[in-house]
């Protein structure tokens, strides 16, 4: 989205020096609108993640994602291995959805959304700004020899950020494990739970490695989202983008002189103050146009309008606008790739949708022994089936038991012929299916097989029945 023929600033990344070192961003404070709204998105954001894990919904957990126990809670509704295909649905609205919102409006989410902007740039860069002072304090304090205020400030703000480090790791866990198993550990001690314990420490190294150390690298080298969206987007979509036809004109950009008329001289609207450099927290100059650092905070809008509206021009110079609109004066128009996305995105929550109506609260599956064949027993013809019942549910079920739906005949369970299920547990066993044999038409029959509790039908599932080749 530049007019400038050099690109140069692409063969580099503003965290790494030219020795190859590590280089530290210290951005200006952000302040203006753009950043007001950020606060109170961000605030209500991190309000729903470390309250999430400890909601619970008929006893499951509002959102969880064992991923050892391959247990999953979405919004309340329990996903086991066996519903792992609604999983993958899920997965894949959510790539199609973020593909859609990337083509429309650029990497906002990056900006708006991600836990990682939000929790480093609305929580511990705030600390940061309170312990240490604005961009010129904080470099003056990085160059500073280690004396008392440098090592009282460097301790207090690492203490600060180990201690949120290891509340988010906690947050993280219980969505890992569950809130019960985090609440268990702290109940009984690490030395009990050694495993979550360990995961807690290893999580909490985690993000105090990456809110000390590593930061805003993260978006540039380890997150993936940064390269897809340069294959997404094109000149219609919306990005926080620089006017350059306004900020450059015929004669480029020029320092502010109150005395003259820039129009008349031919100068760009941008009088070249750098602030929208400094106050950038990934150290890239929106001037250059779309680059792949560029998150879409919006920190340079808010800086660049305060300093259009001190010096009297129009507000706007930086904004949320796509390379036509400032190119070639051309609206926002949704266009066939959108709509793609959108018809993909509405046919696959359809499918979702249907497949959440039709999935039940128990799982049956009744399947016939392999390499048995049937047996006689008198007049009638037996099969032995293994079964399994999975109860998704946090809802104990004392009286299970099998019949036959659309055939006549009888279910015999190995053991007891009624039989409990724990709240989120599984049963297993053996079972007999008995049927006369006058009632076979073919040597090979489906039968319908109910799961009831007590008189309540809970789940059908349907088996093949072997017999004698009928001769009727």
């Amino acid at each position: 989205m530049s007019n400038l023929p050099d690109e140069a600033f692409r063969n580099t990344i503003g965290t790494i020096d030219e020795g190859g070192k590590r280089k530290f961003i210290f951005p200006k404070k952000p302040s203006g609108k753009f950043y007001d709204y950020r606060k109170i998105v961000s605030y209500v954001l991190l309000a729903i993640l470390f309250i999430n894990p400890f909601i619970k919904i008929n006893g499951n957990q509002f959102m969880m994602f064992n991923i050892i126990e391959r247990r999953f809670n979405i919004f309340g509704f329990p996903f086991w291995p066996q519903d792992f295909y609604l999983f993958v649905i899920s997965m894949l609205i959510g790539v199609v959805f973020i593909l859609l919102f990337t083509v429309v409006f650029g990497r906002i989410f990056c900006g708006w959304i991600c836990p990682q902007t939000i929790f480093l740039e609305l929580v511990f860069r705030r600390i940061e700004y309170w312990i240490d002072g604005d961009r010129g304090a904080q470099t003056r304090l990085a160059k500073q020899e280690w004396n008392a205020e440098k090592i009282r400030k460097r301790l207090t703000k690492w203490t600060i950020f180990f201690v949120i480090s290891f509340l988010i790791a906690n947050v993280f866990l219980a969505y890992l494990v569950g809130s019960d198993q985090l609440f268990l550990m702290i109940e009984e001690g690490p030395i009990a739970q050694a495993s979550n314990f360990i995961a807690l420490l290893i999580f909490t190294g985690v993000f105090y490695f990456v809110f000390v150390w590593f930061r805003e690298q993260v978006c540039i080298i380890a997150c993936p989202y940064g390269r897809l969206q340069g294959v997404l987007l094109d000149n219609k979509s919306i990005n926080v983008a620089y006017d350059f036809v306004r900020g450059e004109k015929e004669e480029g950009r020029a320092k502010f002189n109150k005395k003259e008329d820039r129009a008349l001289t031919g100068k760009g609207d941008c009088i070249d103050c750098l602030q929208c450099v400094h106050v950038c927290p990934m150290g890239i100059d929106i001037r250059n146009g779309t680059q792949l650092e560029c998150t879409n905070c919006t920190a340079c809008i808010d800086e660049c309008d305060h300093i259009m509206e001190s010096v009297g021009l129009p507000k706007g110079l930086i904004r949320y606008a796509s390379e036509d609109e400032i190119a070639k004066k051309e609206p926002f128009k949704f266009t066939s790739r959108m709509k793609g996305y959108s018809a993909v995105l509405f046919i696959l929550l359809s499918i979702f949708v249907g497949m959440l109506f039709l999935r039940t609260d128990v799982q049956a599956v009744v399947l016939r022994l392999p390499g048995q064949l049937f047996q006689h027993n008198g007049e009638k013809i037996s099969n032995v089936y293994t079964y399994k019942i999975v109860n998704k549910t946090m809802k104990e079920y004392n009286d299970i038991h099998f019949e036959l739906i659309d055939q006549k005949g009888e279910i015999k369970n190995v053991g007891k012929r009624h039989f409990k299920v724990a709240k989120e547990g599984i049963s297993q066993g053996t079972l007999f299916i008995e049927i006369d044999e006058v009632l076979l038409e073919s040597d090979k029959t489906k039968v319908k097989i109910g799961v009831y509790n007590g008189s309540q039908l809970l789940e059908t599932t349907t088996t093949n029945f072997l017999g004698p080749r009928s001769f009727n």
